[in-house]
């Protein structure tokens, strides 16, 4: 796994967890943090989306694990 597929991973944690708290608690960490409606939201919302995009690379690529 490269460094922008990491990266892309960490993102895309974080955007699970962000729906976790929406799901159970109905509460929004990124809206709460940085306001809702506001640009920097909707910025981590676009680079968690772009994050999920990349990950989908990790179905078609070899892992090369040895046993």
């Amino acid at each position: 796994m490269n460094v922008l597929q990491k990266t892309a991973l960490v993102f895309t944690i974080i955007g699970a967890i962000n729906w976790g708290f929406i799901g159970l608690f109905n509460f929004n960490l990124v809206d709460s943090l940085f306001g809702q409606n506001s640009f920097l939201s909707m910025l981590i919302y676009i680079v968690v989306g772009i994050a999920g995009l990349i990950n989908i690379m990790l179905f078609f690529t070899d892992l090369n694990i040895k046993e």
